[in-house]
């Protein structure tokens, strides 16, 4: 087992990370939810320009939904690293799809980016900003591709050990 984690390290460590993430806003949510909504309300107030009536709820609903993407999509993604490693993918493929799954916590990251970045530019451009269009194109992407390789072995045989044929 301790050469299968070995293969798997770095996706797990970043699974964990997204995790980790997830939680801790949920735990600081419950300590001071105040501290996130003066943030937006004063970045509001300092560019009503950028502004309309929905931003409040629109923008407070940026956080949460990083929170809730963060700890959901680390959940299933740790789900789909463990079946990578009983799965019969060359140690190689283990090792790139883990990484790839656990790139899918970069998603939640582009729900915080807006969060933090629509205050002062506004939320549409906060939504198309390169940073939160980057971590939305990592995080999908490679989900997408870890299930793609996982996927491809479990239903087609593909990509497998060649002991294990």
């Amino acid at each position: 087992m301790e050469k299968e984690l070995s293969t798997l390290k770095i996706g797990l460590a970043l699974v964990l990370l997204g995790l980790l993430f997830g939680v801790g806003m949920g735990i600081v949510f419950g300590v001071n939810e105040d501290l996130f909504k003066n943030y937006f309300t004063q970045g509001i107030a300092a560019n009503p320009e950028v502004h309309d009536p929905k931003s409040p709820d629109k923008i407070w609903r940026y956080a949460q939904r990083a929170h809730f993407h963060a700890t959901g999509i680390a959940a299933f993604s740790l789900g789909l690293v463990i079946l990578v490693m009983f799965s019969t993918l060359k140690p190689t493929y283990k090792k790139a799809s883990a990484i790839l799954l656990g790139l899918s916590s970069f998603y939640p990251l582009s729900w915080y980016t807006m969060f933090w970045l629509a205050p002062s530019i506004g939320r549409g451009p906060a939504h198309a900003h390169i940073l939160t269009e980057s971590f939305v194109y990592i995080g999908v992407g490679g989900l997408l591709l870890g299930v793609f390789f996982l996927c491809a072995n479990l239903f087609l045989g593909l990509f497998r050990e060649e002991s294990t044929r």
